[in-house]
């Protein structure tokens, strides 16, 4: 169910070390999706990824960082656990646009 080894690649390192150590301030689809495709995960691989951390109160680079590790280790065995594990890439994608961003504010501000 999960691949032993893992090396991150630098743009994944990148990613984790771009989003903030605060929890993302989402649009409100935006948020719907990301906690969706969080608890599918959970769901389908029977995992707990911050337990007893409200979605909310999770860090940005924790949040990020774990559904990269997932994307890379978790293998799919069922047609509910290849569903769940198709949409960590646009959470992913998401997540890293939304920290450019605030990484763009920061600059400017």
């Amino acid at each position: 169910m999960t691949k032993a080894d893992y090396i991150p690649e630098l743009s994944e390192v990148r990613m984790e070390r771009r989003a903030p150590e605060a929890p993302y301030q989402l649009e409100n689809e935006d948020h719907v999706y990301v906690h969706g495709c969080l608890r599918q995960v959970e769901a389908a691989f029977g995992l707990d990824a911050f337990p007893g951390v409200p979605f909310d109160a999770i860090s940005g680079r924790a949040l990020i960082q774990r559904f990269i590790v997932w994307w890379r280790t978790l293998e799919p065995e069922t047609p509910q656990q290849a569903e769940a594990h198709a949409q960590l890439p646009g959470a992913i994608r998401l997540l890293d646009t939304v920290s450019a961003f605030l990484e763009e504010q920061a600059g400017r501000g």
